[in-house]
């Protein structure tokens, strides 16, 4: 008689949505993902991204019909370019030289609504979580316990908990504490607008003016995602001025030089919007994918909050979940029950990749620090060292068991 292994899903984000549809596909696997919002309530995700492309060979890999449904209500990402604020190009990088495959542009709220409608049931939305904690019965396994339509309810016994609840996650923080950030020393600014641009932006590309980035694409149906960057003293408050139209016109106009036409365009589509505008800090944290007793797992941000520089956030989560699906499918497939066996497969196969886009992703913000230098930024990342590591996050998605 087949063993049912107890699965709570905490969080359903990129990780959590692709882990509840896949899981739940699989015998032998009681399945629950637990969702704060309401189905239709992805207010919280009110920005745009780029998937890169190793997160779309992931999900190809993992579930195809999935990964056809976002690529369809997403656009491709093919290209790479970078410039001054005054439209001098640095370096433009087709991604089909270091990539098999398109990366997607997609806003935040598309994603999740695909992501967790491809779910279905697998998802009860609406629960407060109220207590994560050890089995009162059981060294290893976990309780949960929550409120549903005014009504509490607890799974006792799990034998495999999943903590997909994000940067701060609940999970984390109740068995090993939330991780220190290390604060990366640059501020980040988003804003998604309306795209009356007249073609002015399209693809990925970046417009520097000194060590100040500014970031665009365009996402369905007909709007312009935005980010900006400011260098930013560990522990300093963000001044107020940054926030400002005068002082987001100073930081991404040149001086003594015009500006591009789609540089002109994006700074004041952002001022229009300063109100509006999100504010963050970039930072990273531990990478734990594993508790040591406790079979309890983290996935995406939960497990690795990382620099947004190369896009390797959301596609990271998208590579978690798509791995770590393929891993347990293959477990059950060979009569492997163990979860703790599970996990420390699941750690062999994502550690150094993780630690590697993370790496990369830190390397890459040099050009984002205090009196940066872009255009010897750019220059080495057209040299072949980075290019070979572009590459290797690119196109070396880690998928299967470890050798």
């Amino acid at each position: 008689m087949t063993q049912i292994r107890k699965v709570v899903i905490l969080g359903a984000g990129v990780a959590g949505a692709i882990l509840a549809r896949r899981l739940s596909a699989l015998p032998g696997l009681d399945v629950t993902c637990l969702e704060r919002v309401a189905p239709d309530d992805h207010s919280e995700a009110g920005t745009g991204l780029n998937v890169g492309p190793n997160a779309i060979k992931a999900l190809h890999a993992c579930d195809p019909a999935l990964a056809r449904d976002v690529i369809r209500q997403s656009l491709p990402w093919q290209r790479w370019r970078t410039s001054l604020a005054d439209g001098t190009v640095l370096f433009d990088l087709p991604l089909d030289r270091v990539a098999d495959n398109d990366g997607i542009r997609i806003r935040w709220s598309e994603l999740y609504r695909i992501l967790r409608s491809g779910a279905g049931p697998a998802i009860r939305y609406g629960c407060e979580v109220t207590r994560i904690g050890p089995d009162a019965a059981d060294p290893h396994r976990t309780s949960v316990a929550w409120t549903e339509r005014g009504q509490e309810h607890t799974i006792d016994g799990i034998d495999l908990l999943i903590g997909a609840d994000g940067r701060y996650s609940a999970t984390r923080a109740s068995f090993s504490g939330q991780p220190e950030p290390r604060h990366i020393g640059v501020a980040i600014l988003r804003v998604l607008v309306e795209d009356r641009s007249g073609g002015l932006v399209d693809d990925y590309e970046q417009w520097f003016n000194r060590h100040h980035r500014l970031l665009a694409f365009r996402v369905p149906p007909h709007h312009i995602y935005i980010a900006g960057t400011y260098p930013i003293a560990a522990g300093m408050a963000i001044p107020d001025e940054w926030k400002t139209p005068e002082g987001m016109r100073h930081a991404f106009l040149p001086d003594g030089r015009e500006a591009s036409p789609a540089v002109r365009w994006l700074v004041e589509a952002m001022c229009d919007q300063a109100t509006d505008v999100h504010w963050a800090r970039m930072q990273e944290s531990e990478v734990r994918f594993a508790e040591p007793v406790r079979q309890v797992l983290y996935l995406g941000d939960s497990a690795h909050g990382m620099a947004p520089t190369l896009g390797q956030g959301a596609t990271q989560a998208m590579e978690d979940a798509s791995c770590v699906a393929m891993l347990i499918e293959a477990a059950l497939r060979e009569g492997q029950n163990d979860v703790r066996e599970w996990l420390r497969e699941i750690d062999a196969v994502r550690r150094e990749r993780i630690q590697f886009a993370m790496e990369l992703s830190i390397r890459a913000t040099d050009t984002l620090l205090q009196g940066a230098d872009p255009v010897a930024g750019a220059r080495w990342k057209t040299e072949a060292p980075f290019i070979d590591d572009l590459s290797r996050l690119f196109r070396d998605v880690a998928l299967g068991p470890v050798a």
